[in-house]
């Protein structure tokens, strides 16, 4: 190989081993969206159920008190769209705003979005099954309209409102299983996750924080599955085509 061809194969293998230290750059990051601070921080003051996270937070202490409140700055959003929310059924929408506002432990999921109010948005987040089999027991008397809330609300009071055709019924009747509700509800924002609390691979929305967040150690191994050595199957078809075009051409 010529003198120029041994430098661009070490230029492009520099280039590929900055992409590949991308496993610690998903840790410890707020989404950019609407009401998410840049950086996350300690929060003395977070309301009720975001306070979990006020040792390090994405989310300010008007942003969680909001996240109580419905119909609220944040989205407008009217969770009584089908008659009243039963309280033990919106404590969990509660919940799910506190973690995606508050958490700092979203990195390996966060995904760029095109949208005129965020840039980026959460996809496929492992949620652990108990939480999910819980949000779903607690919701499935409630009513609503829709399977996927994410889009397709009629916006034209200022808070959502069913469309004309669609019908409110119980939440089972929308949501058959745990898994229907946690994957289609916010446009699969979620994963119904085959594991378990305490395997240290799923997403916790509830925990103690007596006893430290267990997302932190989640997101590590996640954000560790994501970044593969320069030879493993990810990344070495990539190193061994440059290697080859480079041989050639010298």
């Amino acid at each position: 190989m010529t003198q120029p061809g041994w430098g661009l194969l070490f230029l492009g293998l520099l280039a590929m081993a900055h992409g590949l230290r991308r496993g610690n750059d998903l840790l410890n990051v707020c989404m950019d969206a609407k009401h998410h601070k840049i950086q996350p921080g300690p929060e003395d003051d977070l309301h009720l159920q975001c306070s979990p996270w006020k040792k390090n937070a994405c989310c300010t202490a008007n942003t969680s008190i909001a996240a109580h409140e419905d119909a609220s700055y944040l989205y407008r959003f009217n969770y009584n769209h089908c008659g009243t929310m039963a309280l033990a059924c919106k404590r969990h929408f509660i919940q799910d705003t506190c973690l995606y506002e508050c958490s700092p432990n979203l990195g390996p999921w966060i995904r760029p979005v095109s949208s005129s109010w965020r840039r980026e948005r959460m996809l496929n987040v492992p949620l652990c099954k108990e939480d999910c089999n819980q949000w779903w027991e607690d919701c499935r008397t409630s009513y609503t309209c829709k399977e996927n809330w994410q889009k397709g609300w009629n916006w034209t009071s200022g808070i959502n409102k069913c469309p004309v055709e669609a019908a409110c019924h119980p939440f089972s009747f929308y949501f058959p299983t745990p898994a229907s509700l946690c994957e289609n509800i916010w446009g699969h924002s979620y994963n119904a996750s085959s594991f378990g609390r305490g395997s240290g691979k799923c997403i916790q929305m509830w925990f103690d924080p007596a006893r430290g967040n267990p997302n932190e150690a989640v997101a590590k191994y996640y954000a560790s599955a994501s970044a593969p050595g320069i030879f493993s199957c990810g990344a070495s078809f990539p190193f061994l085509a440059l290697t080859l075009l480079l041989l050639l051409w010298g």
